[in-house]
């Protein structure tokens, strides 16, 4: 069974567009575990508009599953991640200005400085996921740099789902494939939704973690947020 980790970014959105606590995001983080959550994911970035920094350290000592934060490990980023060394660091290749993540990394390109900032994790004993594309030779380059995991990004996927979800699919099995067979973790992330996570999942059984955040708390707005999380559990079940 793939654990679902729930990205609670969104409920920062919510609370910083009155300027005040409400969400209560550790509380909505607890109740997320409470729920079944094996997982939480935020995803600070530099304006800060939903995820702040200063909310790491308040949910750092109450996330009793894994605490993954992920990003795009510019200095501010990895102070961050060092100074409160979460369960998993996800690298993201977001530029400063970028209102969602749209592409992995190129492990190749960049392998020098990944290696670099890998090697800093590890040394704080944070496991490392890198966000790829589903393209062999990413997810190469990726185990070169001395991540421990991938992150596929399912943006392409969940796009193509309903115009033929066979030929949608067909990449990613491949690369999670190549990733198990390297040694890898394979998590995935990025518009799966309760339409397309469960032949995501069955598809591509080298799966251990799905982060799922915007789809969830827009299906929280109709379900509840306790329903919501059963629901996507029992796809992943």
């Amino acid at each position: 069974m793939a654990r679902l980790s729930v990205n609670i970014n969104k409920v920062a959105l919510l609370r910083n567009s009155r300027g005040s606590n409400l969400p209560d995001l550790v509380q909505v983080a607890k109740d997320c575990e409470a729920f079944g959550a094996e997982g939480i994911t935020v995803h600070p970035r530099p304006d800060q508009r939903h995820i702040r920094y200063d909310d790491v350290p308040m949910l750092l000592p109450i996330v009793t599953t894994e605490f993954n934060i992920e990003g795009n490990p510019d200095p501010a980023f990895m102070k961050l991640v060092l100074d409160n060394a979460p369960h998993q660091c996800t690298l993201v290749p977001d530029t400063d200005d970028q209102l969602t993540s749209d592409h992995g990394w190129d492990t190749i390109a960049n392998a020098s400085r990944l290696k670099e900032i890998i090697a800093a994790l590890h040394e704080k004993n944070i496991r490392v996921s890198m966000f790829v594309d589903p393209d062999p030779k990413m997810v190469e380059g990726a185990k070169m740099t001395g991540a421990d995991r991938i992150e596929l990004y399912t943006g392409p996927y969940a796009h193509d789902y309903k115009m033929g979800r066979e030929k949608a699919i067909a990449p990613y099995k491949l690369a999670a494939k190549l990733a198990g067979e390297m040694g890898l973790g394979v998590n995935a992330g990025h518009d799966l939704n309760l339409d397309n996570l469960r032949y995501f999942k069955d598809e591509c059984p080298e799966l251990v973690e799905v982060s799922i955040g915007h789809a969830l708390i827009s299906d929280a707005l109709y379900f509840g947020l306790s329903n919501t999380i059963k629901m996507y559990l029992r796809l992943l079940s």
